[in-house]
């Protein structure tokens, strides 16, 4: 999609039916690379309604956007931009329903998306006592200290991921915590397909599988910016579900 004057607005990656990620040109040097998370709902604007009746600022009216679909966005507490779709039926989303969806996709969902929170109380106002989201995990790194909250959607099995932090990182070094999370099957499998694409000649990293703190295998890989992709299998290496942590908030 492109601006008035020609230049690039954005560049839509479409995973499946209805998740896509949105590659925008970046406008300033060293600045955030996440531009904003997009929450789908069936009624825009009785979302715009139920949020403003909840204290959230919220626009006058639910516009359509550039592509047809309903939508508008707020704020959540750490200044993330949160949109809220809905789909609408001459919407591209709906229109291109089956369409460039080829077969060498290494994912076919995406599992969760991280984001940086900094005071876990007004995360979870937000979130879950709002807009209804559920707690499923929460890790640590040390033990010492809560490191992640995964919060699932109401009405489905995808989830946020909440990567806590006292003090922010800078805006150019929120790559690694900002992040996008593609489901696999089998991971072994996966890193294959990505050793056989021509296009791995000039990814310089390796490719490491590796068991994480909720014991299910996963692969990082960075983008050009330094954003992380994140491979993750749907379940634990046993089955066993991993222990959510006691430990506390590193910022209340």
């Amino acid at each position: 999609m492109k601006n008035p004057d020609g230049k690039l607005s954005l560049t839509f990656i479409k995973v499946n039916d209805r998740q896509y990620i949105e590659l925008f040109p970046e406008r300033e040097a060293g600045s955030d690379r996440l531009n904003h998370i997009s929450i789908e709902t069936d009624n825009a604007e009785a979302m715009r309604r139920y949020l403003a009746s909840k204290g959230v600022k919220v626009p006058d009216r639910t516009p359509k956007g550039r592509i047809g679909n309903s939508n508008f966005n707020v704020k959540d507490p750490d200044g993330h931009t949160v949109e809220i779709v809905q789909y609408e039926p001459a919407g591209w989303s709906r229109r291109d329903a089956g369409k460039f969806l080829g077969p060498s996709r290494v994912s076919t969902r995406i599992l969760h998306l991280g984001i940086l929170v900094g005071s876990t109380r007004a995360a979870m106002e937000f979130y879950r006592d709002i807009l209804g989201f559920r707690e499923i995990w929460r890790g640590s790194k040390d033990g010492k200290e809560l490191s992640w909250i995964n919060m699932q959607v109401p009405d489905g099995t995808d989830y946020i991921e909440f990567m806590l932090y006292d003090r922010m990182p800078a805006p150019d070094k929120r790559g690694t915590a900002h992040h996008i999370a593609l489901e696999v099957p089998d991971m072994a499998r996966a890193v294959a397909m990505i050793e056989a694409k021509p296009a791995r000649k000039d990814y310089s990293r390796t490719l490491e599988i590796r068991v994480g703190i909720n014991r299910r295998r996963q692969c990082n890989l960075y983008d050009p910016d330094g954003t992380r992709v994140e491979l993750m299998e749907p379940r634990t290496v046993d089955g066993v579900p991993a222990p959510p942590s006691n430990a506390p908030p590193v910022r209340p």
